[in-house]
């Protein structure tokens, strides 16, 4: 349901200029989607929409240039909190401790992420190494994997 709900608000955005959320509600409801706008506003944020202007002070929902960058994020965070265990650095070098077998998943979504500061990654069964260019940047990464954890 969610799914076809929200191919549905593509579709929509797609050939029409959609630039409200009561819109795009009626929109869904036309073509036999009933649904509330707190469930649009959700879809909105999970599919990435942005308003972008049209000229004359209109604007229209559009897909974001960086959607495919935050869904990497937001899967990031799902194989974080679901398989890291621990996480440390010495010097430019990260050591992620994870669950048995996720240490591979774990490094993928890292390296899917292209984040330039990571020179590469290096995995086990569950333990990967990421080679920073520098200490701070294994500091920061780790302050920021152990927020994303809690």
């Amino acid at each position: 349901m969610k799914n076809e709900r929200q191919n549905k608000i593509l579709a929509i955005i797609a050939r029409e200029d959609i630039d409200t959320q009561e819109m795009l509600l009626d929109r869904l409801q036309r073509e036999g989607i009933v649904c509330t706008q707190a469930t649009i506003s959700r879809d909105i944020k999970q599919l990435h929409l942005i308003k972008e202007p049209m000229g004359r002070g209109k604007y229209r929902y559009s897909v974001s240039v960086h959607r495919n960058s935050l869904n990497v994020a937001d899967k990031l965070r799902t194989i974080f909190r679901e398989s890291i265990t621990s996480i440390d650095y010495a010097q430019n070098i990260v050591v992620l401790k994870t669950m048995s077998g996720l240490a591979s998943a774990a490094a993928a979504a890292i390296d899917s992420m292209n984040i330039n500061y990571i020179v590469g990654t290096l995995a086990g069964d569950d333990t990967a190494f990421l080679v920073m260019r520098d200490t701070e940047s294994a500091e920061m990464f780790c302050e920021e994997i152990r927020e994303m954890l809690q």
